[in-house]
């Protein structure tokens, strides 16, 4: 239902019937952030902000499984503790350096941002993410971020919290991005915005659950090598045709940016 035109653009619906300025395309870019659109786990740069840029035995052996928001909350505890405060956090995360090619993907969204809905899903925290994405100058382009909730306490502490509660069994306990995905176009579509195409940009394994919900019409961009990827292709060889969308892995995003400039090419 969230298809306007599937299969057909809709200048091509409307050309010579007397419409001179169609409603051009509109897709939906849903990226990642960690590992996507920077080429580090931000969880993991923010250790550098520690005295001695490494965390104690005992916190390490503190994750398991199923809660790594639970363990970045004792992580943050840990640092603010050890004196980390917000423009320590800022530095870090404002230096995180992007992935290859993320610039030159921007700067090709940015020209042509009347035709795409941009977000951005991500289980790493608002405030980090905000930091980096207005440091790179691109955080305008986003309509929308979804990240677990941060903010700094009267102690100057960086806290975290839960994004959402669900009950995804494939999807760590704070954050399902497919849930997210589902409710998102949901609500898109209430506001009769309807997308003639989703792009998915991502890299882990919390990615491939969003990414299995694509229809034919879809893209899905994963990292190459990456938990994304691997998961796709595992797919593919256990349930041939199962994964619907079109897959098209990247190492550099101006691969990215290459097949979007050339589906803009073929619309009529």
């Amino acid at each position: 239902m969230r298809r306007c035109c599937e299969g057909v653009g809709l200048p091509c619906l409307f050309k010579g019937v007397g419409m001179a300025n169609p409603r051009p395309p509109r897709y939906l870019l849903v990226f990642d952030f960690d590992e996507t659109i920077v080429d580090e786990n931000s969880d993991d740069s923010v250790v550098r902000a520690a005295p001695r840029q490494a965390l104690p035995e005992h916190l390490r052996q503190s994750l398991h499984q199923g809660s790594y928001n639970e363990y970045m909350q004792r992580v943050l505890l840990f640092l603010g503790d050890e004196g980390v405060r917000l423009g320590d956090f800022k530095a870090i995360y404002e230096n995180i350096p992007l992935s290859p090619g993320m610039p030159e993907l921007f700067q090709f969204l940015s020209k042509n941002h009347e035709l795409f809905e941009i977000i951005l899903i991500s289980d790493a925290n608002m405030f980090g993410i905000e930091a980096k994405l207005r440091a790179a100058g691109i955080h305008s382009l986003f309509r929308k971020i979804f990240s677990n909730p941060s903010s700094f306490d009267k102690r100057g502490y960086l806290t975290l919290g839960p994004y959402h509660s669900h009950k995804c069994l494939d999807c760590p306990s704070n954050m399902c991005k497919r849930k997210i995905l589902t409710e998102y176009l949901a609500e898109r579509a209430q506001e009769e915005v309807e997308f003639e195409r989703v792009f998915y940009v991502g890299d882990g394994a919390n990615d491939f659950c969003p990414s299995v919900t694509l229809t034919s019409a879809d893209v899905a961009f994963p990292r190459k090598c990456y938990p994304m990827h691997r998961m796709i292709q595992e797919m593919e060889k256990k349930q041939p045709g199962a994964f619907q969308a079109t897959v098209v892995p990247w190492e550099s995003a101006t691969e990215v940016a290459r097949y979007l400039q050339e589906l803009l090419k073929k619309k009529c």
